[in-house]
């Protein structure tokens, strides 16, 4: 895992955003995303389970997020895939109720393992 710039922060913060979670997924997002830089063979793995997504759907001039729910170990999570242009295919962003790095006691660098219900 690796510290990003704040923009999921910024995205979260967004009340259509907000809205459409709580909506989908049931929960209010802590505001910030856990980052995850994927191995090489897990990045196939991430065009394969985009196939079974919820969607945030956004206003005109946004771009739109697939959401996946997950597990990292014992703690249930949501992946986003932000669907921007020149996104990285190497990184997963990860959304909770809670604050996943102090959660799971996660620092740069950390390795961890998350499991998507396909």
């Amino acid at each position: 895992m690796f510290a990003g710039e704040g923009a999921g922060k910024k995205f979260l913060d967004l009340p259509w955003v907000d809205a459409q979670i709580q909506e989908k997924l049931g929960f209010k997002s802590f505001p910030g995303t856990l980052n995850i830089r994927l191995s090489k063979g897990s990045t196939k793995l991430r065009e394969l389970v985009k196939k079974k997504t919820l969607e945030i759907l956004p206003p005109q001039g946004y771009g739109r997020g697939l959401l996946f729910k997950a597990r990292i170990t014992e703690l249930e999570c949501v992946v986003v895939v932000p669907k921007v242009e020149n996104y990285p295919n190497n990184v997963l962003e990860v959304i909770a109720p809670f604050n996943l790095r102090e959660k799971l006691h996660l620092s740069n660098g950390s390795q961890i393992r998350i499991t998507v219900a396909i």
